[in-house]
């Protein structure tokens, strides 16, 4: 008997859970049923595309031409600085020549008037923002701002690797070495 009740809510449950199916389908409302075929999109949504599109667009033009002209004043004072230090260096021969003058005259107001044409080029340098770089005998041997031109041989209490003697003077704009200091290094 037992067998037969089981069997009899077997075949209960599976009429239960067709009709339950169909209930389910039947009870969805029309408009939560995914319709088979996709709508086309009103004239609305597609002027509403469209001008979602023409912003992006319209970023991205205002994003490159901010960028270009940053870059392109970036570039332009980059120029002229760089324009600005190669007129300074190929000034600085003249320089070399008048302490050249200074140091092989032997009248006193030649030297006083060579001395002045010196303190108003140094001044007109400094106005630039040239310095010269601090480079002198005794010193160690800084590559960052000399470079050696010739070894010499250590003498009498002298350290290796010391700037002997300075031949030319070198030049600093900013941070940046215009002109290295040429230098006559002990070994």
């Amino acid at each position: 008997m037992a067998k037969k009740h089981e069997e009899k809510n077997a075949a209960a449950n599976a009429a239960n859970d067709e009709s339950s199916e169909q209930v389910v389908e039947n009870e969805l409302p029309e408009e939560v049923k995914v319709p088979e075929e996709a709508k086309e999109p009103s004239e609305l949504e597609k002027a509403q595309a469209l001008a979602e599109d023409y912003k992006r667009k319209w970023y991205s033009v205002a994003a490159e031409y901010d960028n270009y002209r940053k870059r392109t004043a970036s570039q332009s004072s980059q120029a002229y600085a760089d324009g600005k230090a190669e007129a300074i260096l190929k000034l600085l021969p003249v320089s070399d020549t008048f302490g050249y003058a200074l140091d092989s005259v032997k009248d006193e107001a030649a030297r006083a008037g060579i001395d002045k044409i010196i303190k108003n080029f140094n001044a007109i340098l400094n106005s630039l923002g040239v310095v010269e770089t601090e480079v002198k005998p005794g010193d160690k041997f800084d590559e960052s701002v000399a470079e050696a031109v010739m070894n010499v041989p250590c003498g009498e209490g002298e350290e290796p690797n010391t700037v002997k003697l300075v031949l030319k003077k070198g030049y600093k704009q900013g941070e940046k070495v215009i002109r290295f200091a040429q230098v006559s290094v002990t070994v």
